[in-house]
């Protein structure tokens, strides 16, 4: 039997984060929210992955009052 190894590569957690097969922040370890048009982003830290879009503007007001 051989030893596995369990951390990952950055890559590997961006992939999983985006697919939905994570809901961890990678910045901060709180969970992440789905906004619309395809952003993740986190009401904590305020970490935000999406394409292409700019982040303050793509968040919803709630979550915006709370990180800033």
């Amino acid at each position: 039997m051989g030893v596995a190894f369990l951390n990952r590569t950055l890559d590997q957690e961006l992939t999983a984060l985006l697919r939905g097969a994570s809901l961890e922040c990678l910045v901060c370890g709180e969970f992440v929210l789905r906004a619309r048009r395809g952003l993740i982003a986190c009401p904590e830290c305020g970490t935000c992955l999406g394409d292409g879009l700019e982040p303050a503007a793509a968040l919803p007001e709630s979550v915006r009052r709370s990180t800033g």
